[in-house]
């Protein structure tokens, strides 16, 4: 993989430090429900199909009494795209199919089925272009209205500070991809999706920083709220089927995981974004 230049190091620097913050997070709320749970780090490195050095990432899972299961991952990662998937990515002919991508990948399923599942994702891609993705969205099983209005607010807030419309736009967005056209559900309560953020990189790289930060300022507060509700067998048989939707939509619509798949990731990283249990009725 060719060196970084100031740019990629930036925003990789970025990527590991919030994921540092956020498992820090996790793991002082596994502390408060009485847990000793922690992220277990796994490195890996990536070859690219070209046979030269491509990169690689560090895979954080942690298992524990609040996050059954929650992968929070961070990858740097660069080389070359087949021929096929370059014609899907902006810039890869200009650029002989060169590619660079960096990011942070997060995906935590709860065990309480009052808590809301959530992902979040920000991400860095360099081809002969630039720019930034990613957003935040809530998954919850049984839909709290004041939940979803305090995630909306603090995404709200990080999307006005930068553009008037961003908030219109890229929860609009949101709404629109993660929907599942063979079911015709949602698969969650929304949130933002963006990509594509080109043009001036310190505005778009200041947004997508903002976006991780309202992130970490708004989930918390709801895992803590809602993870001492007791729950029943059918609130839990609820909690199983809506996983069962999550997983169908990360299998056969998510970006991330069809780039990760194509680009010679790591299967257990990519992969860890599946619930530990599921239910189809």
């Amino acid at each position: 993989m060719e060196a970084l230049d100031e740019q990629q190091s930036a925003a990789r620097a970025w990527f590991e430090n919030l994921r540092t913050r956020i498992c820090a997070e996790f793991e002082a709320i596994e502390r408060e429900a009485g847990s000793d749970a922690s992220f277990d780090y796994l490195p890996w490195d990536r070859e690219d199909p070209s046979g030269e050095p491509g990169g690689g990432g560090v895979r954080g899972l942690m298992k524990g009494k609040v996050f059954e299961k929650v992968g929070v991952n961070v990858s740097t990662v660069g080389g070359t795209f087949s021929e096929e998937f370059a014609k899907s990515i902006p810039g890869s002919a200009e650029n002989g199919n060169r590619f660079f991508a960096t990011g942070i990948s997060l995906v935590a399923h709860m065990a309480n089925p009052h808590v809301p599942a959530v992902h979040m994702n920000t991400r860095f891609l360099c081809t002969a272009r630039r720019w930034f993705g990613g957003g935040a969205d809530l998954n919850p099983a049984i839909p709290y209205p004041e939940d979803t209005a305090a995630f909306h607010a603090e995404l709200k807030a990080a999307c006005d500070a930068h553009g008037a419309d961003y908030y219109e736009r890229y929860s609009k967005w949101c709404e629109e991809y993660f929907w599942l056209p063979h079911r015709k559900v949602a698969r969650g309560v929304g949130g933002i999706f963006y990509d594509r953020l080109e043009g001036d990189f310190d505005a778009a790289f200041a947004f997508t920083r903002d976006v991780g930060e309202a992130f970490l300022a708004a989930y918390p507060p709801i895992v803590r709220r809602r993870m001492g509700q007791g729950w029943n067998e059918a609130e839990m048989d609820r909690l199983l089927e809506f996983r069962g939707r999550y997983a169908e939509f990360n299998l056969l619509y998510d970006r991330g995981t069809i780039f990760g798949l194509k680009t010679n990731g790591n299967v257990d990283a990519i992969l860890m974004s599946l619930p530990p249990l599921a239910k189809w009725s």
